[in-house]
């Protein structure tokens, strides 16, 4: 995000967490979400805040301050945004807010999931955050990227760590009957540019690339990676199982992070389809193939000795 500013010719104040965080090209300012208040001062002199801050996560140890810095951290930035006197600002939410293709039809902006069982905290988090930014008293754009994929996921993300396991050689089942929409990190960081720049307040716009099945996704990651997929697949009760498990011990060692993630797996047979026709419309925006992308994650993985 703060390459696609800069390279946009912003200058940018950026929130950080740590003291000791260092962030080429751009002032740097330490707070917490979870203190929004306390950051009406480093606003002050800001004509635009694009908020893409989230604690995204599986863990159960995680579960409320996943609420804490999603929704009440957006609601809290709103406004200390409208106290400084903030001009716009956008948010970054989750396609996974307008729910998953149904009867082959392709969900748009028009449309907002039901939060129900299927969906985790971190989703459900994104679509009350969603409805907190658009209560708030600032002009605001949210953009809803689907599963964003490319270099320089370092932590990683449930989504990188699907990426960096398959380069690892460590995925021994082949994949559910869902599907995801795969779009390359860095187009997401100029739709967030063009959604400053084009959008218009109390907007949604759903940011993804190529709808593909996990059958296909895993057919591309065999291809940029050189590993070959499992050909046996989990049944889906058996999966179920393992998440239960999975759960149980992580829950019995907080701090842990879910191998197999009981959210993740309820979601699995779910077709994460998005029609983004509006971003294209209203946006100018376009994306590039999920090929190279996935390749200049892996890439970066092996450059970074995170894959021998």
């Amino acid at each position: 995000m703060l390459r696609g500013l800069l390279a946009a010719g912003y200058p940018v104040r950026a929130l950080v967490r740590w003291p000791d965080s260092r962030l080429d090209g751009c002032e740097t300012v330490v707070g917490d979400l979870r203190r929004a208040g306390d950051l009406v001062p480093a606003l002050r002199g800001c004509r635009y805040v694009v908020h893409c801050a989230a604690l995204y996560s599986f863990a159960p140890s995680d579960r409320r301050s996943i609420r804490e810095i999603n929704v009440a951290g957006t609601a809290g930035l709103a406004e200390s945004a409208r106290i400084a006197e903030v001009e716009r600002l956008v948010v970054t939410s989750s396609s996974a807010t307008v729910g998953p293709a149904r009867n082959g039809r392709l969900p748009t902006e028009d449309d907002w999931a039901v939060a129900d069982g299927r969906h985790s905290t971190y989703h459900r988090s994104k679509i009350d955050q969603e409805r907190a930014a658009l209560a708030g008293r600032v002009p605001v754009v949210i953009v809803l990227p689907t599963t964003p994929v490319g270099p320089g996921d370092w932590k990683p993300t449930p989504t990188g760590r699907l990426v960096l396991d398959f380069a690892r050689g460590r995925v021994f089942a082949g994949p559910p009957d869902g599907g995801l929409n795969l779009v390359p990190v860095e187009d997401v960081a100029r739709a967030h540019v063009l959604a400053l720049e084009r959008g218009r307040p109390g907007e949604r716009y759903l940011i993804g690339g190529e709808n593909l099945t996990l059958r296909q996704v895993w057919e591309l990651l065999e291809d940029v990676t050189g590993k070959r997929a499992p050909r046996w697949r989990v049944p889906y009760a058996m999966a179920v199982a393992f998440g239960v498990a999975d759960e149980i011990r992580c829950r019995l060692r907080p701090g842990s992070q879910p191998a197999v993630p009981l959210e993740g797996v309820r979601m699995s047979r779910e077709r994460m389809h998005v029609d983004c026709a509006k971003a294209v419309r209203e946006l100018g925006f376009r994306s590039g193939g999920a090929r190279e992308a996935l390749r200049r994650a892996v890439a970066w993985y092996r450059e970074n000795g995170y894959v021998a």
